[in-house]
């Protein structure tokens, strides 16, 4: 390069054009050796598959599936990460016999990682689809693998719903089994409780109250007849007291033997006698002291005595003579008030028996309505816990019932599901490489490694062509110049370059023609 020199795009321009063999050779020989290149690359096929998810066939709003559905685009990370999983892609390699130069080199990871490269998963937008696709030098290879790689995994993913939707009813059933079984162990508890504690709670309170005042009216009344039995039963006494006395005595006039007055009773006394005294002192303690009193009570015993003497007594004067008319009624009057007063005793008994009987019910309904606030508690805790434990089971229950027919449905494939809408085809044009690109890009190449180079020599060349070269370089006037005038040897070289160029041109035309003829038959 010329010091000083500036160099204008023209002056390129003719520099480029002084030396235009060097583009034209530059451009014909990696023109020959991308074509040789890129023949000896293989080609690339691709296969693929669209598989759409389909969308459940029955309403939600009837069956409620128990095994969600996301959007592909949320759950093509994972589909992928399945597709391109290493178990799968070490079984394909196998199954198919694929790479095998490769693997008897590389360890099975390199392969399978290489394998990984090739594959494509990608989401079709605006849509529920993906597609899965495999790069392959044979095309028969793609479509086998992009079908090994879609049918498991379509088989995989309704399988495993299968399972999750029977595994969801599984433990569904459990958790409802068990729900049943603390269910029936409440019930059983409130059951005994209420056995147990059953007339003690709050909803027989108002029975209970009641059954209170009942049996409190039921013991006045009790109490008020027993208080007239006992006064009819004293009134009974008198009068078999007054009989039995008058039974003794003759018809008429005075008994020759009753003692005089003030006179003492002996052993020797007739029984009769005896009694009226006893009778006497009977009425006269009634008058002062009660029925249990122990005078009353051994008075009352005495006149027992003398009446069963007297009785005898006067079976053997009634032995001795007939009776009368007014003995006969007399007698009989006698044993009806006994009979009436051992009835009024038998009365008494048992009304006393009811009223100590009612007094214990009595005290029994009190203690049941004073335990009131302790089982109103404990009912309180017991029913709570026994409409939380319901409540949970008929939740399960519910959620049980629904499971099993959402199983159904992903039993019958009723369910979401994914289909091949797509399946792989044998490609019928490789994917690549681009030949005519590559060529095109061969030539451009070759064409601007010899603009550069010629550019290059330019710089390099400090010869001076031109004025302006004489001037940059030397700072001197140029004051004439002299034509050039060959002679005939340069003529004949000038000439012979000339045909070079022109053979070299052809000769690259020719290569370009015939490498679009071979890329047109080949391809």
């Amino acid at each position: 390069m010329i010091p000083g020199r500036r160099y204008t795009p023209s002056d390129w321009l003719a520099a480029v054009w002084r030396r235009r063999w060097l583009p034209v050779v530059s451009c014909l020989v990696i023109t020959t050796g991308t074509v040789v290149v890129v023949k000896k690359i293989p080609h690339r096929y691709r296969a693929e598959a669209l598989i759409l998810v389909e969308q459940r066939s029955v309403s939600p709003e009837y069956v409620r599936a128990n095994v969600t559905t996301e959007s592909v685009k949320d759950k093509l990370p994972t589909i992928s990460q399945q597709i391109v999983s290493r178990t799968r892609l070490e079984d394909i390699v196998r199954k198919l016999h694929l790479y095998a130069e490769m693997r008897q080199v590389r360890p099975l990871d390199a392969v399978v990682e290489q394998m990984r490269r090739n594959i494509q998963v990608k989401l079709v937008e605006g849509s529920e689809s993906f597609r899965v696709s495999y790069d392959s030098e044979d095309p028969e290879v793609a479509v086998r693998v992009t079908e090994q790689l879609v049918g498991p995994f379509i088989g995989e993913r309704a399988q495993a719903r299968a399972v999750m939707a029977r595994d969801t009813s599984v433990f569904l059933q459990s958790q409802l089994e068990e729900a049943r079984a603390r269910l029936v162990e409440q019930e059983k508890r409130l059951e005994e409780y209420r056995m147990r504690y059953g007339a003690e709670l709050p909803s027989q309170l108002q029975s209970n109250i009641q059954v209170i005042q009942n049996v409190q009216t039921q013991i006045q009344a009790i109490g008020d007849n027993l208080n007239r039995d006992r006064d009819r039963r004293l009134v009974s006494a008198r009068q078999l007291a007054d009989l039995q006395s008058e039974q003794f005595l003759p018809e008429a006039g005075p008994s020759p033997t009753t003692p005089a007055a003030g006179e003492v009773a002996t052993e020797n006394t007739p029984a009769l006698q005896r009694l009226e005294a006893a009778v006497a002192d009977v009425r006269s303690l009634e008058l002062r002291l009660t029925a249990q009193h122990p005078d009353l009570v051994r008075a009352r015993q005495l006149v027992d005595d003398l009446r069963a003497r007297a009785r005898s007594e006067s079976a053997v004067a009634s032995a001795v003579r007939k009776p009368t008319a007014a003995e006969n009624a007399r007698r009989n009057r006698i044993r009806e008030l006994q009979a009436e007063i051992e009835s009024l005793d038998r009365q008494v008994t048992d009304k006393l028996a009811s009223q100590e009987h009612l007094r214990k019910e009595l005290t029994a309904y009190r203690a049941r309505v004073d335990a009131l606030p302790t089982r109103e508690s404990e009912i309180a805790s017991l029913t709570r816990d026994y409409d939380t434990l319901q409540k949970v089971y008929q939740t399960l229950l519910a959620k049980n019932e629904e499971s099993k027919i959402s199983e159904n449905l992903e039993r019958q494939q009723v369910g979401g599901q994914y289909r091949i809408v797509d399946p792989p085809r044998r490609p019928q044009t490789p994917l690549g490489p681009d030949r005519r690109l590559m060529m095109l890009a061969g030539s451009a190449a070759g064409f601007g490694v010899g603009i550069a180079w010629a550019v290059l020599l330019q710089l390099l060349d400090k010869r001076l062509f031109t004025t302006a070269d004489v001037l940059a370089g030397l700072s001197l006037p140029v004051v004439a110049t002299i034509p050039f005038m060959p002679e005939d040897a340069e003529r004949r070289t000038r000439r012979a370059w000339r045909v070079a160029e022109l053979s070299m041109a052809l000769a690259g035309l020719v290569i370009l023609c015939a490498v679009a003829v071979w890329w047109r038959v080949r391809v």
